[in-house]
C-alpha cells in the first residue's frame, strides 16, 4: 500500500555502508528524509493516510494525484470542520508524497492554489482567526513564576521556565539539553544545541544563557535545580515520579519525589508551562511550547533591542519569520508617527 510504503520512506534509516552505489543512494534517500523535523514528519503521515483514504473511499488514484481530486479532498478536509492550518498540512503533505515517489505535483497548480486562498479567505471572513498565542515576556514570566514553590518539581521547572526564556528556546530544544550541553563561562553559561530547527544543515547552534541581576537569572535557578537534583551528568530536565508507598506496622510512609533518570519530552514541556501558568491565573489555552519564544523576542523589542540581535537570539533564517513571534505592544505608544502629527 502506498500509505505504507511512505511511512517507510518517511523514516527511512540510513543502511550501513558496504561501498555499492545501491546502498549509497538508499543512504543519501534516507538523508534527505532526516532534514524534515519529527512533527513535521508525523504531520505528513497523517495527511498522506487521510488522502489515500478518501481516494480509497472515491475509487480515485492517491499517486500520481490529479489537481481536481487534491481540491476535491481540500474542501472536503474543510467541510467536516478541519482547521486551515491543519488544510495547508495535508496539502504539504500530498506535495512531499508526490515529490519523493518522483511525480509531477498536483498541488503547484493554479486550481489548487486557488481553492486554498478561497478557505482562507472564507475562515477569515467567519471569523476563524488563529488563536494568538500568549507572549510570556518579563513582566508575565514574573507572575507565573511567584507562586511556584521552591520544592523539587518547582525548582526544576522554573529552571526549565527561565533557560527556555532567555535562550529564546523551543520545547524540543529544551528537552534535548544535557548536562555536557553547557559549559560555565566568566559571564554565564555557553549552552550547545545538538539541533535547532532554524539550521537545516546539522549544524551545532551555540546559545547563551547570562548571568542576571533579577529573580529571573537563568544561570542560578540552572544552578539549584542541578544541586537539588543531583544530576552531574546526561538529561538535564527530567522526570519526577513518585515510588510505591512502604507499609510498614501498617502505617503507610509518604513518599518523595525521586528524580528519573529519562529526559521531559517536548510534550510534558508544554504541559508544565500550561500548568503554572494556569496557576498563576493565566487561561492555559493561550500558553503554547512557543509562548517562552514568542516572551523573549517581544521583550527584547519593547527594550529597542536591534532586529538584527533579535534574529540572532531566536535564529531564524529570515526577518519574516521572526515577524510572527513579535508582539508589538501599544500601537498608540509606539506609533511611527507620534510628534509628526
Amino acid at each position: 500500500m502506498i500509505q505504507a510504503w511512505f511511512d517507510h520512506i518517511v523514516d527511512a534509516v540510513v543502511p550501513q555502508a558496504d561501498g555499492s552505489l545501491p546502498t549509497a543512494r538508499r543512504a543519501a534517500d534516507a538523508y534527505a528524509r532526516r532534514a524534515k523535523a519529527d512533527n513535521t514528519r508525523r504531520a505528513y503521515r497523517a495527511g498522506v493516510r487521510a488522502w489515500c483514504d478518501w481516494c480509497d473511499l472515491h475509487t480515485l488514484p492517491c499517486l500520481p494525484g490529479r489537481a481536481a481530486d487534491v481540491v476535491a479532498f481540500l474542501a472536503a478536509e474543510r467541510g467536516r470542520g478541519l482547521s486551515v492550518n491543519t488544510i495547508d498540512l495535508r496539502r504539504a503533505a500530498i506535495r512531499y508524497l508526490h515529490y519523493v515517489a518522483g511525480l509531477p505535483v498536483p498541488t503547484a497548480e493554479a486550481q489548487v492554489t486557488e481553492t486554498l486562498a478561497g478557505i482562507h479567505r472564507e475562515a477569515a471572513d467567519r471569523g476563524q482567526l488563529p488563536v494568538q498565542k500568549l507572549a510570556v515576556t518579563a513582566s508575565v514570566l514574573h507572575d507565573i513564576l511567584a507562586p511556584v514553590p521552591d520544592d523539587l518539581a518547582g525548582l526544576r521547572d522554573r529552571a526549565l521556565i527561565l533557560v527556555g526564556f532567555a535562550g529564546a528556546l523551543r520545547r524540543s530544544e529544551l528537552a534535548a539539553i544535557r548536562v555536557e550541553h553547557c559549559t560555565s563561562r566568566e559571564r554565564g553559561i555557553s549552552l550547545t544545541l545538538p539541533r535547532s530547527k532554524g539550521e537545516r544543515a546539522g549544524k551545532t547552534v551555540t546559545v547563551a544563557l547570562p548571568y542576571g541581576t533579577t529573580s529571573l537569572c537563568p544561570v542560578r535557578a540552572l544552578q539549584r535545580w542541578q544541586e537539588a537534583a543531583g544530576i552531574t551528568e546526561g538529561a538535564l530536565f527530567r522526570r519526577l515520579y513518585l515510588p510505591p508507598t512502604r507499609r510498614e506496622g501498617g502505617a503507610g510512609i509518604q513518599s518523595r519525589l525521586v528524580v528519573g533518570l529519562e529526559a521531559l519530552d517536548p510534550g510534558s514541556i508544554a504541559r508544565i508551562l500550561k500548568l503554572r501558568a494556569a496557576a498563576a491565573g493565566f487561561d492555559p489555552d493561550l500558553v503554547s511550547g512557543h509562548s517562552l519564544k514568542r516572551g523573549a523576542l517581544s521583550t527584547g523589542m519593547e527594550r529597542g533591542v536591534h532586529p538584527t540581535r533579535l534574529k540572532q537570539l531566536g535564529r531564524h533564517k529570515s526577518y519574516a519569520v521572526l515577524d510572527t513571534y513579535l508582539e508589538l505592544g501599544d500601537p498608540f505608544e509606539g506609533h511611527p508617527l507620534n510628534g509628526v502629527i
